[in-house]
């Protein structure tokens, strides 16, 4: 290449990127104009004189400009060099705005956290969450709907949600996942009721054919016991909450099939005894839940870090 090539600077063509120098090298050229020192301005920026040097003369060959003189009393600004500081500090002050709106951003992101969960996990595995999460993010205002891994799938997907909990076999269509503890089902009853006292395990055709106390469809416990009976569960009452479900087994209204998880108390206490039930596979995973392709950031992504300690 010729001297008077080289000197013609870089060719208009490719992208703006490529063109002009990076925002890092725009802040040293202001700060030596600021202090009169390249050395001085490397201090500054926080890097060592020789990275300054290179920075500069990188950025001189971008520009195809000369734009500081040195010499031992110090650095000053050629005049295409002042003419290029006026431009660098807009584009800093540019920089600096939009910087400050994306923080902003990051600021109204960071001050709610809407989740939704299925039934057991929002009624005994989120409220420990929660409170490590208020420890953390004080000052993030945290609101739960709390519902079937149907509803949850829906609040995600219309933008109502910003983390989601599940307990079903499969991921609802849409929706990333990673599994964040298991559980299992069992079946329980008041301690008054006939399988309360019998000695054998039930089986899966007895369990098929007995009216249950269930959560509806559409939940993840009830997803789990159809697919383990092969849809063939009998309900004898339909209830939308694990409380609910309890509490009429407790009644002695009749057996019931409920996450471990829920019925600790319960069965600590005898007011209802667990049924041993023999060739059905009632274990389950637990899943944290987004719509596909935007993992979880800001409170949403701390409060899934907590559910996996």
């Amino acid at each position: 290449m010729s001297n008077t090539e080289e000197q013609a600077g870089p060719s208009a063509a490719g992208s703006l990127a490529h063109r002009v120098p990076d925002l890092g090298a725009l802040e040293l050229l202001l700060a030596v104009a600021r202090v009169g020192s390249l050395g001085g301005a490397a201090r500054e920026v926080g890097i060592t004189q020789p990275a300054a040097s290179s920075r500069i003369r990188s950025m001189e060959r971008q520009l195809g400009v000369a734009l500081v003189d040195r010499s031992p009393r110090g650095s000053r600004l050629t005049d295409a060099g002042a003419l290029v500081t006026d431009w660098a500090r807009r584009i800093v002050e540019a920089a600096e705005a939009f910087d400050a709106g994306a923080q902003a951003l990051r600021d109204r992101r960071d001050s709610r956290l809407r989740v939704a969960a299925s039934m057991t996990i929002a009624e005994y595995l989120l409220p420990g969450w929660l409170l490590a999460l208020r420890a953390q993010r004080p000052d993030t205002a945290v609101s739960l709907h709390a519902g079937n891994s149907t509803v949850v799938a829906e609040r995600l997907l219309s933008d109502e949600a910003d983390l989601g909990f599940v307990e079903g076999l499969t991921v609802p269509t849409g929706l990333d996942s990673v599994v964040i503890a298991h559980d299992r089902l069992i079946v329980v009853t008041a301690p008054g009721h006939p399988w309360g006292r019998r000695g054998r395990p039930v089986a899966a055709e007895e369990l098929a054919s007995t009216p249950l106390i269930l959560r509806e469809k559409g939940s993840g416990t009830r997803q789990v016991l159809d697919a383990a009976l092969g849809g063939l569960a009998r309900p004898l009452i339909e209830l939308s909450s694990t409380t609910a479900v309890k509490a009429a087994a407790v009644s002695g209204a009749g057996p019931a099939v409920l996450s471990e998880l829920a019925v600790g108390e319960e069965l600590a206490m005898r007011r209802l005894v667990r049924v041993p039930v023999a060739g059905v596979a009632l274990a389950r995973d637990l899943r944290a839940v987004w719509p596909t392709g935007h993992r979880p950031t800001g409170p949403a992504r701390d409060l899934l870090s907590l559910t996996r300690d």
